[in-house]
């Protein structure tokens, strides 16, 4: 992505660190070598990592997600997958490859994928994270635990709610946003897309000049 994700970043306890978005990159996937690249990240550290069975990682709801990809250079390290419903984003999925934990990667991830939440509109982003992984989660977000909520577990571990406010971003893809820009690739509607270059094309009926 092209733009410095002043937003998203806002989400994060502490600013991006110098120099982190030239050392590490994030793009939605969109394109079925992209895609590839996020489940083979996610079966390295959930299913070889942390022994998660092949039907509870996968569990149906990849082709109804966004996927975000960070990049070492070329090199694939990290994923996180955002669903979305009315009102609110679900973050999930996040994973990060051994080699380049502790560097920023985690954080430029997740300022670029947050920067995407708030362009599309959302105030509110939900992760179920690992109940035991809350004192380490709440130094990477402002966030705050749901509170009043009864306890849950799946895949052998505890699980808590966490809510992330998204700040408001002044450039919201809106209903009346430009027709051409929202249709553009995921992530890159400030980019002229395929459909911008056709534009210039006759119309249905219209004469060629």
């Amino acid at each position: 992505m092209s733009r410095y994700p002043s937003i998203g970043e806002l989400v994060l306890a502490r600013p991006l660190p110098e120099g982190a978005l030239e050392a590490f990159s994030a793009r939605p996937a969109r394109t079925l070598e992209e895609y590839q690249q996020a489940m083979a990240i996610r079966a390295a550290v959930y299913m070889a990592e942390q022994d998660c069975p092949y039907e509870e990682e996968y569990d149906g709801n990849d082709f109804t997600a966004t996927h975000m990809v960070v990049y070492a250079g070329a090199r694939p390290i990290g994923t996180i997958r955002v669903r979305w419903f009315a009102g609110f984003a679900k973050v999930e999925r996040t994973s990060i490859l051994p080699p380049f934990r502790g560097t920023p990667a985690l954080k430029v991830l997740l300022a670029e994928t947050f920067e995407i939440i708030a362009r599309k509109g959302y105030r509110l982003a939900l992760a179920q994270i690992q109940a035991r992984l809350w004192p380490t989660w709440s130094r990477v977000f402002r966030c705050r635990l749901v509170n009043g909520r009864p306890g849950f577990a799946f895949s052998g571990y505890e699980y808590a709610e966490m809510e992330i406010p998204v700040p408001r971003h002044p450039e919201t893809l809106g209903v009346r946003a430009d027709p051409l820009q929202v249709i553009r690739p995921e992530g890159a509607w400030d980019e002229p897309g395929v459909l911008d270059k056709s534009a210039g094309r006759p119309t249905d009926g219209a004469q060629a000049a």
